[in-house]
């Protein structure tokens, strides 16, 4: 109760989770500044998601299909809100919405957060045991360096 008066007061919105279309320069931004490719993101972000605080981008995730797999990429979170759960929930939208595509696994590639990704259920593994449909992806193949740690989860 208290939260939501002091919001009030403030007048600060709640975080919010959107469809990421509308704002592809913004999520450009955040990727960049967290040394996250941008180069091969996608033209429609139709599988991507937004935090938003007081219509700022606060973080964003994205999920890329190949067959009945998901590529979890994009995932990062502005350093003012880092902490707050922020991460967490973009996570929950991107699963929820693999579930619903009816994908059987999300896999990633990661090279700072394998640890947080445990936390959230996800397994480490050999990057040659990736499903062929997720090793042609471009960040598989191209983008993430060798040394990026390959982690999944089963829906």
């Amino acid at each position: 109760m208290l939260c939501a008066r002091r919001r009030l007061l403030l007048n600060i919105k709640p975080m919010e989770i959107v469809a990421a279309t509308n704002y592809r320069e913004q999520i450009k931004s955040l990727l960049t500044g967290n040394n996250l490719p941008v180069n091969d993101l996608p033209t429609l972000l139709d599988n991507f998601v937004v935090a938003l605080s007081n219509g700022e981008v606060a973080g964003s995730a994205g999920l890329e299909i190949y067959g009945k797999y998901g590529l979890l990429r994009s995932v990062a979170v502005k350093a003012d809100f880092r902490g707050q759960g922020v991460a967490g929930k973009l996570l929950d939208r991107i699963e929820k919405l693999a579930s619903v595509k009816g994908l059987l696994e999300i896999y990633l590639l990661t090279e700072t957060a394998d640890k947080y990704f445990e936390n959230k259920q996800y397994l480490r593994m050999a990057r040659t045991d990736a499903p062929v449909e997720i090793q042609r992806s471009s960040e598989f193949s191209s983008v993430c360096p060798q040394s990026a740690v390959l982690m999944k989860k089963i829906i």
